[in-house]
C-alpha cells in the first residue's frame, strides 16, 4: 500500500483541473489496489466453481473497483473536478457517501467518505485509524450467496456480516478480509448487481 505522503499526493491529483493528471492518479490508485487484491484472490480464481461466479473485466480478471476513503473536503473537491457525478443511493442505515469514477482500460474507483466524522460506520472508523487511503476492493459476482458459501467451505473464510446485506444502488454485498501472500489482509467486497444495473 502507498505511504501516507504518496496517497496524499494521489488524492490531491484526483482533484486536479487537468484531466490527464486526474486519470494518471486514478490509474495509479487502481493499480495499487488491484495488485494486492488480485494476489489475495489468486487461489479463488484457481477454483473452477468459484471462478465462474466472477464477472470478468479487463485481461479476463474479475471486474474490479477500488474503494478509496477520503475526508469529506477531498470528497467534494474530487467530485467537483469530475463534473459532479451522481451520488450512489446508499442505504440510510449505512454511514457512507460515495460516487464512482470510470476511466479507460477498466479503471474504476469508488470515492467514499463518511456522512459524519464522529460516526461509528466503517468508513469513519477506517479514516480515524488509517487516514485516507484504499479501504476496500470490490469484485462483481453473479451469485453472492453461492460465492459466500464456497469461500466458507473451501477457503475457511468467514464474511464480515453473517448474511448478505443491501449495498449502494440496489446491490447485494458482503465483505471478506482476505490474506495476502505478504501476510497482510485486504478487505474484499463481493457485489451482486441486477442485470439492469450492470447495463447502465
Amino acid at each position: 500500500m502507498p505511504q501516507p505522503d504518496e496517497m496524499e499526493s494521489l488524492i490531491r491529483r484526483l482533484a486536479e483541473a487537468e484531466p490527464g493528471q486526474r486519470e494518471k492518479a486514478a490509474v495509479e490508485v487502481f493499480r495499487r489496489g488491484t495488485e494486492i487484491a488480485w494476489a489475495a484472490i489468486a487461489g479463488w480464481l484457481r477454483d473452477a466453481e468459484l471462478a465462474k461466479l466472477f464477472l470478468k473485466g479487463e485481461s479476463n480478471l474479475p471486474e474490479t473497483t477500488v474503494g478509496l476513503a477520503v475526508a469529506h473536503e477531498n470528497f467534494e473537491r474530487i467530485r467537483a473536478a469530475h463534473g459532479s457525478p451522481r451520488l450512489a443511493e446508499v442505504p440510510p442505515d449505512q454511514d457512507a457517501e460515495e460516487f464512482e469514477l470510470r476511466f479507460a482500460r477498466g479503471v474504476r474507483l469508488d470515492i467514499l467518505t463518511t456522512k459524519a466524522p464522529q460516526a461509528a460506520g466503517a468508513i469513519a472508523r477506517f479514516l480515524e485509524k488509517f487516514g485516507e487511503g484504499i479501504q476496500q476492493v470490490e469484485l462483481l459476482v453473479r451469485d453472492i450467496d453461492h460465492a459466500t458459501k464456497l469461500l466458507r467451505k473451501k477457503f475457511a473464510l468467514e464474511p464480515i456480516y453473517a448474511n448478505t446485506r443491501a449495498g449502494a444502488d440496489g446491490t447485494r454485498v458482503n465483505f471478506f478480509l482476505a490474506p495476502t501472500p505478504q501476510g497482510k489482509k485486504v478487505l474484499i467486497e463481493l457485489v451482486e448487481t441486477s442485470t439492469k444495473t450492470r447495463q447502465e
